[in-house]
């Protein structure tokens, strides 16, 4: 039977998704399923792998089943994943030794900042990273450190570590294959993005035993077949980059110099900044975007931790609407947000900050405000954040961006949209394919099986589904964001 179509699965912090395309990049069926986050204490964010696994599979399987597609019709599968959650477990057995701690974790901040004050430059130019909680490294240490026996089980070569991708891919390949893409490798704060190989001076000084480590492999190669997985044995395992990438990717964001944003839990610009790792002088992070036939290609990129997480903050914890999609109309619902600026720094701040002390603050309140100016505030949270992604990635290239191309959950907010062209005064352009992280996934391992013939053919499949355009005075946007910094400077430190 022709292999018709490419399945992504698409990994992400709340929930894991499965796509699939068709040659002209269509998404034909989709399945979703939503899982727990654990909050043990304050600061602490953790997931259940098997929880993870179970519902990548559950949902991969449903989207096979809705579209009547065999696993004989798929020519490969693609990965992506939220990136830097970090899990251990057992490689004889496959069981994990604790929950996943998600990238959003703040337990090792402290050991972090000390670090950064003695080491944060060599890091620095050996990662293209911070020295930050935020990245892998400092959580598993915390994993040698406090969970009975695994520092010696680790020692003796009985414990795997990996990201998401290779945890998934260790179910998918029944514990074959135990690796990870440069991606996802270069988010770990253990990888050296030059060479392109785990650092020995950074296992030492996070106390991490290389053999623990998976095998780093391009982004776009067949790795292997699924196996003992039932409805998708035999399907080969093609393509895997971390979301922000593939989203990159999936945006065909291929020459330097192109820009993407993508609005999930996170906010995280990306821009592509060709065959060699950039230098910031503004705190951004330099990262390995891919590598595909033996050429690697590097972004910039800005992270803003908490982004589409704020609105479900509002349904959750507050409890002001009842789902996700309401936010909008309860904030159209005021004219303005009534002098309400919104720090969303739950997890402390990112780009440009990097203060893992920063919390979350709400300011401004007076005895007129409702629930509408605070959803207002948190809304425009998320493109005051974004815009400061920019400004840096517009002082480290020197260059101005002619729009800004986006994707992600929250682009169904047009309200959110406008307001993000108008702070930034520049276009936004929503990609006709709203999915475009699984997309990303789904066009390397596409590539890699010959489904499609080169990135010029990707090229052909990009279109706009809408455009923003600027719609305040540059002196009204400069205004409101410096009234945002104001904002953000109260929140720092507090912790």
């Amino acid at each position: 039977m022709e292999k018709q179509y490419i399945l992504a699965l698409d990994q992400g912090t709340t929930s894991s998704r499965a796509i699939v395309f068709d040659r002209d990049s269509r998404a034909v069926s989709m399945a979703q399923r939503e899982f727990r986050q654990i909050y043990p204490e304050a600061g602490r964010v953790e997931h259940d792998p098997e929880e993870i696994w179970r519902s990548q599979l559950e949902t991969a399987l449903e989207a096979l089943s809705n579209a009547s597609i065999g696993s004989t019709e798929i020519a490969a599968i693609g990965i992506t994943n939220q990136r830097e959650t970090t899990l251990v477990w057992e490689r004889k057995t496959g069981k994990p030794v604790c929950n996943a701690i998600v990238w959003q974790d703040r337990r090792t901040s402290a050991f972090c900042d000390q670090i950064r004050g003695t080491d944060g430059e060599w890091i620095r130019a050996k990662t293209g990273l911070e020295s930050d909680a935020y990245f892998s490294a400092s959580k598993i240490r915390w994993i040698l450190r406090n969970v009975e026996g695994a520092a010696e089980s680790a020692q003796n070569g009985d414990l795997c570590f990996g990201t998401v991708d290779t945890w998934l891919i260790w179910n998918l390949s029944n514990g074959r294959l135990h690796i990870t893409d440069v991606s996802n490798a270069s988010r770990t704060m253990l990888f050296d993005i030059e060479s392109l190989e785990w650092s020995p001076e950074l296992l030492d000084l996070f106390g991490v035993p290389a053999q623990m480590l998976p095998e780093v492999r391009s982004s776009c190669e067949v790795y292997g077949e699924v196996s003992d997985v039932s409805g998708l044995d035999g399907i080969p395992i093609a393509g895997l980059a971390g979301d922000q990438q593939a989203a990159l990717f999936g945006q065909v964001c291929l020459r330097p110099g192109e820009t993407k944003n993508t609005y999930g839990t996170g906010c995280f610009t990306l821009q592509n900044t060709g065959a060699h790792p950039a230098v910031s002088h503004n705190r951004l992070l330099t990262t390995v975007a891919w590598k595909i036939d033996g050429a690697t290609t590097y972004a910039l990129e800005g992270s803003v931790f908490i982004g589409g997480a704020v609105i479900q903050w509002l349904r959750d914890a507050l409890g002001v609407i009842d789902s996700s999609d309401e936010v909008e109309a309860l904030s159209n619902s005021v004219a303005d947000n009534g002098g309400v600026y919104f720090v969303p720094a739950f997890a402390g701040l990112g780009t440009p900050y990097w203060d893992q002390d920063a919390r979350g603050t709400i300011i401004g309140l007076t005895r007129g405000t409702g629930a509408a100016h605070i959803a207002r505030a948190a809304i425009e949270s998320i493109a005051f954040q974004t815009a400061e992604l920019l400004e840096a990635i517009r002082n480290d290239s020197g260059e101005r961006l002619s729009e800004l191309r986006v994707d992600g959950g929250a682009t169904a907010n047009r309200s959110l949209l406008q307001f993000q062209a108008d702070i930034l005064g520049l276009p936004v352009v929503v990609s006709g394919t709203p999915e475009t992280t699984a997309l990303g996934a789904a066009y390397l391992a596409g590539l890699a099986v010959g489904y499609w013939k080169g990135t010029e053919d990707l090229a052909d499949h990009w279109h706009e589904k809408e455009r923003y355009e600027p719609s305040i005075s540059t002196s009204d946007a400069e205004r409101q964001m410096g009234r945002w910094r104001e904002a953000v400077g109260r929140s720092r430190n507090w912790a």
